[in-house]
């Protein structure tokens, strides 16, 4: 009898199956739907009132350049509330990724949002060098983890819900979904996709980058790039222009860290950090006698597709924005990435059977794709921002630059978890920061 029993069992349970497995990943969808929609809706919000808040202090700023003399007093209250109020938050990006590798008992301070919001905003008001994707990746994660004791995550989920807080963050500051998505899959793990995550991902960027939208808040519009047929010359230009982007992106990297280690091991207060560096920004600015380098940048970057700029042009942005970073001031890092790839390109224009806007493009995504190690994100990005058409060679250079990178990048929270190269085989398992 229990023999029978079990084998009407089975026979149910094999009779039935597809219909069960349809039962069970409806649920699936649809609550991950229903959570991927609340975090999209905040994190695409803030990340709307974010921009909205960075547009008009840079208006501002280059209406009145005489703010920037204030750069090391706004330096000083950055620190300062890092000091007194975001120790546990400080790390930004890379207690994200230590909290997706391994998932502590204590949520991310909602602190970490509105903190990071503020002085990344009186970073660009008073002249920094920096980006913006940092502070949406961080407002997405943290917004996003103080779901987790409401919804009564476990670890595995919560790992998932930061990995949509920083997807629909990125996605939503740049507007390019796809990107979004396999960037918060992608940057944790050094040679690794986390597919488990993968549907929460994507619909959480595509809800953030829609609700952004909604709020009226656009984004930079790029060309769409024309692409020459493919030759042996074009093909060899490219994988040149690839190693370039890959050894600007390692050239930023270890510049952003040697900077940050010489600040930390000469001024052992925190909040008199960006002050001094404040008072150097103001003497390059002043010395340059121009304010393209500081802010975005996104004036040059347009420039770029157009007409051939300063070849050093690339140099320098790495240099003020490695200060600006490295000595304690807030903001992302891609957006100087961006502009970084894109003059380079600008700058080998001369030297490769390339077109202008060809290579801008690859310089644009490629630099960020090895100093991120983010190669299949920055790929989608080149689609997304310049057009289908672009995506070969926009891809080709992604990779080169990820490989001539090294192990090296932006994110020192990022674990090698399969090597670039099999002669570096024994890094992996370390972090970026311990190689």
């Amino acid at each position: 009898m229990p023999l029978f029993k079990s084998y009407l069992r089975f026979s149910f349970f094999r009779r039935y199956r597809y219909a069960l497995e349809v039962l069970v990943m409806s649920r699936y969808l649809i609550r991950w739907l229903l959570i991927a929609t609340v975090v999209g809706v905040l994190a695409g919000s803030a990340s709307a009132l974010f921009l909205v808040l960075l547009e008009a202090a840079t208006v501002y700023r280059e209406a009145n350049t005489f703010i920037i003399a204030f750069l090391p007093i706004a330096g000083f209250v950055i620190g300062w509330a890092y000091h007194n109020w975001g120790k546990t938050v400080e790390a930004g990006n890379n207690l994200l990724l230590q909290e997706i590798r391994q998932t502590s008992r204590s949520r991310i301070s909602w602190l970490m949002a509105p903190l990071v919001m503020v002085t990344t905003v009186l970073t660009h008001l008073f002249g920094g060098s920096a980006g913006r994707e940092g502070t949406a990746v961080q407002m997405g994660g943290a917004l996003a983890d103080q779901l987790t004791p409401l919804l009564k995550l476990r670890p595995r989920d919560r790992k998932i819900i930061l990995i949509c807080g920083i997807s629909a963050g990125f996605a939503s500051v740049f507007g390019t979904p796809l990107a979004g998505a396999v960037f918060g899959l992608e940057v944790f793990l050094l040679g690794q996709l986390r597919y488990n995550a993968l549907l929460p991902s994507f619909l959480a960027a595509v809800i953030a980058d829609a609700v952004t939208t909604a709020w009226g808040v656009g984004h930079t519009l790029y060309p769409t790039v024309s692409v020459p047929e493919w030759s042996l010359y074009t093909f060899g230009a490219t994988v040149a222009a690839g190693v370039a982007f890959g050894l600007a992106a390692r050239l930023f990297s270890w510049s952003s860290h040697a900077v940050a280690e010489i600040f930390k091991s000469r001024i052992s207060y925190a909040p008199l950090r960006p002050v001094v560096g404040g008072v150097v920004l103001i003497f390059i600015v002043w010395l340059l006698g121009t304010t393209k380098y500081i802010g975005l940048g996104i004036p040059t970057i347009e420039a770029s597709f157009q007409m051939p700029l300063p070849q050093y042009d690339f140099l320098l942005k790495i240099a003020l924005t490695a200060l600006t970073l490295g000595c304690g001031f807030k903001g992302g890092e891609v957006t100087p990435l961006f502009f970084i790839g894109a003059t380079l390109g600008n700058a080998l224009f001369p030297w490769l059977p390339l077109p202008l806007e060809l290579l801008v493009a690859m310089g644009f995504v490629a630099v960020f794709a090895g100093a991120a190690n983010t190669p299949l994100a920055c790929t989608l990005m080149a689609i997304e921002l310049f057009g289908a058409g672009c995506g070969m060679f926009a891809g080709l250079a992604c990779v080169i630059a990820y490989l001539f990178s090294g192990h090296s990048g932006i994110y020192g929270g990022q674990v090698v978890s399969n090597s670039k190269h099999p002669y570096w085989g024994r890094d992996a398992g370390k972090k970026l920061t311990e190689l």
